[in-house]
């Protein structure tokens, strides 16, 4: 497995990072003492220039109020977007898209398993990556689903012109049980009757899956899901994604903080079974945050390190979805049951600095020249 830090150039963020909900300063700096996190940071600073010096600049970004007013200002406009707002968060994700693939490869199709590339978006509205990705697939006779959180629950509307080759769905990924391998849900769970039937047809397969949801701030959920449910969006995106991904395949996933443990877990996973494996961050448009894109290739999704992954995010997204008194100990069994932070450090600390390098400096010259940085 090749692991490496995409270089790129001039772009904007994506409209999914307007759903995250902390300022970026604060991202590595309330772990508390001795936890993997703090582990994980600490290893971090000793080793990456990169990463001390942007721990540094948040730390001074978190003490300045106007950083969260930056934010906040930000998020305000991602809720409640005008037309023309809505607009450009699509033309955003078109330039991203382009420049992605001008720096990676990962969004043209180029040995489809059966006769038209096929394409798996969850998350895609307002639909600018899916729109770029079916224009370079476009003489192959590509075809896609695209999955978004309805608009009536905070989704946003999909823009992409119309196309017999794109089925567009609007639901909540993470009530895909059926699909999820779960059918006999307790009839006692107070969202029983809310989750849905199968959308996969058995067999089905795609080359490309895009995983790009966020946990969005406008829809209700009910209590027990509150406190689990970035997790349960993640752990169901990356499950639903995997095995149905043809082997081979190409899978782009949304993710926050390189350095969080949750994230660190999941880049080692699929350095286990992938050919080689990107981070992606554009270098214009909400560099301020630290949201970043895996990119992985020649993901050999029939690998039992694959298997195992499925299976091990099927069991929280089930344990996060059956804890309706928000005890959280069946989240607890399943975190113990992972590798320590010393363990995955020793076999993948060096490829972590190596991984996180780009999208730290792009953060942190960003940073460095934010208002509420230079003015306090």
């Amino acid at each position: 497995m090749n692991t490496t830090s995409g270089n790129t150039t001039k772009a904007e963020m994506p409209t999914e990072e307007f759903d995250s909900a902390r300022i970026s300063a604060t991202d590595s700096e309330d772990v508390e003492h001795g936890t993997p996190g703090a582990i994980i940071v600490q290893y971090l600073t000793q080793h990456s220039p990169e990463f001390a010096e942007l721990s540094e600049l948040r730390k001074i970004g978190w003490q300045n109020p106007a950083g969260d007013r930056f934010f906040q200002q930000q998020r305000a406009r991602a809720t409640n977007p005008k037309t023309s707002t809505k607009l450009s968060f699509y033309d955003m994700m078109k330039r991203i898209g382009t420049e992605m693939q001008h720096t990676t490869g990962a969004l043209k199709i180029k040995f489809p398993a059966s006769d038209f590339p096929q394409i798996l978006d969850m998350g895609m509205a307002p639909g600018g990556f899916l729109a770029t990705a079916m224009k370079l697939n476009k003489n192959s006779g590509a075809k896609a689903i695209g999955f978004s959180l309805p608009i009536a629950d905070g989704g946003y509307q999909s823009l992409v012109p119309k196309s017999e080759d794109i089925d567009v769905r609007y639901l909540d990924v993470t009530m895909l049980a059926a699909d999820l391998g779960f059918e006999n849900i307790p009839t006692g769970h107070p969202e029983a009757d809310k989750f849905l039937p199968r959308q996969f047809e058995p067999g089905q397969k795609f080359d490309l899956v895009i995983c790009s949801s966020s946990v969005v701030r406008e829809h209700q959920v009910d209590d027990y899901r509150k406190r689990t449910e970035p997790r349960r969006l993640t752990t169901s995106q990356l499950a639903l994604g995997l095995e149905r991904l043809n082997s081979g395949g190409t899978m782009v996933v949304l993710f926050h903080k390189v350095e969080a443990w949750t994230t660190v877990l999941q880049l080692y996973r699929f350095s286990k079974f992938c050919k080689k494996v990107f981070l992606f961050k554009p270098t214009k448009g909400h560099t301020k945050r630290s949201s970043f894109y895996m990119i992985a290739t020649g993901v050999q999704s029939q690998n039992p390190e694959a298997v195992v992954a499925i299976e091990r995010w099927k069991q929280i997204w089930r344990a996060a979805t059956l804890d309706v008194e928000g005890t959280g100990a069946m989240l607890r069994e399943l975190a113990e049951e992972e590798l320590s932070p010393e363990e995955i450090l020793r076999d993948f600390g060096g490829d972590l600095v190596r991984l996180g390098k780009r999208a730290w400096s792009i953060q942190a010259d960003a940073l460095r020249d934010a208002p509420f940085i230079t003015g306090h």
